[in-house]
């Protein structure tokens, strides 16, 4: 009898434990980044110690409670923005004027442009994007736990744990930015360089202070084996800057901005838009390789001279 059984006990367990699986990963995105405290934890203390100390002390475990506590047994998605404004509070410093870098579409891109704030100063590198910079992170309603299995995303719902925070953390670095400020966009993205919906268009821009910002600077960067579908002055650049001269800016737009190109042709240095004009005029070598060999002999025969001389004068 055991035998015949067998065979369809073993299907029910494998049905029962592909109905676990499915029930386990509740939404569609990635679940929560594993050692998440240690991360933000971690993090805090390398930024005022190492990467910015100028921010002064912080206190770095109430920092993380406050981040937590912002969605822990709560709805993943029914987290708002206002949830995470402790802990804006607790990470908030001033950034610096003429430092701030806007940015869609090419995230890599401006955090080695920046340069840890070294260069410019993007969101990710204040101390409130920092700590949560490419970290994915929800809860679940009723558990004081992080779900390592899922988490939702855009798609699934608007007011998810991670698009809300970046949502204030965009608000925030709009509002206390002044100077000249930089955008950069990608020219070659789908959908234009410009997209609308999205974060500089939605929850930056409305937040810029015109009586704090001096200029625009756009830069347009097209990927260096991508195609050129956005430029200054033409399709969703085109709307950019005439939105932002509306509001009353000064903005400039420039193409392939050379020392963003310089960077990307780091990965691709044999690349025909990697070839760069050499500042030294080439006929200016020749000439200035014959004089060295020229000053060279002069110096060898002068030697020479002296040291004939000398030897006269002892014998």
């Amino acid at each position: 009898m055991m035998s015949l059984f067998s065979p369809l006990l073993f299907v029910s367990v494998l049905c029962m434990n592909s109905f676990s699986a499915v029930q386990g990963k509740k939404w569609k995105g990635e679940g929560t980044t594993q050692n998440l405290e240690s991360i933000v934890i971690g993090r805090c203390y390398e930024y005022i110690r190492l990467v910015n100390p100028a921010v002064g002390e912080k206190n770095c475990s109430q920092i993380w409670e406050a981040f937590k506590n912002a969605f822990i047994n709560k709805d993943p998605c029914n987290i708002l923005p206002e949830d995470y404004e402790l802990f804006i509070n607790l990470t908030f410093h001033t950034i610096p004027p003429n430092k701030s870098l806007f940015w869609e579409n090419n995230q890599l891109l401006v955090t080695s442009l920046a340069a840890r704030g070294r260069r410019y100063m993007s969101v990710g590198d204040t101390l409130f994007g920092f700590l949560a910079d490419f970290l994915i992170w929800c809860g679940q309603a009723d558990s004081p736990g992080l779900d390592y299995e899922s988490c939702p995303t855009m798609a699934e719902c608007e007011n998810n744990a991670v698009d809300s925070f970046w949502r204030i953390a965009s608000v925030t670095y709009a509002k206390h930015s002044s100077g000249v400020v930089q955008v950069l966009l990608n020219g070659s993205a789908e959908g234009g360089a410009y997209p609308q919906p999205g974060f500089f268009a939605d929850y930056e821009i409305p937040n810029f202070q015109k009586d704090k910002i001096s200029q625009v600077v756009i830069w347009v960067v097209d990927d260096i084996e991508g195609p050129d579908r956005d430029s200054c002055g033409t399709n969703s650049v085109k709307t950019l800057e005439t939105r932002l001269k509306t509001l009353g800016f000064d903005v400039t737009c420039t193409d392939n901005y050379k020392s963003v190109m310089f960077l990307l042709c780091l990965d691709y240095p044999d690349h025909s838009k990697c070839a760069f004009a050499s500042s030294a005029p080439a006929a200016q070598r020749g000439p200035i390789s014959s004089d060295r060999g020229g000053s060279w002999n002069k110096l060898m025969f002068v030697s020479f001279a002296g040291f004939l001389f000398r030897f006269a004068l002892v014998y």
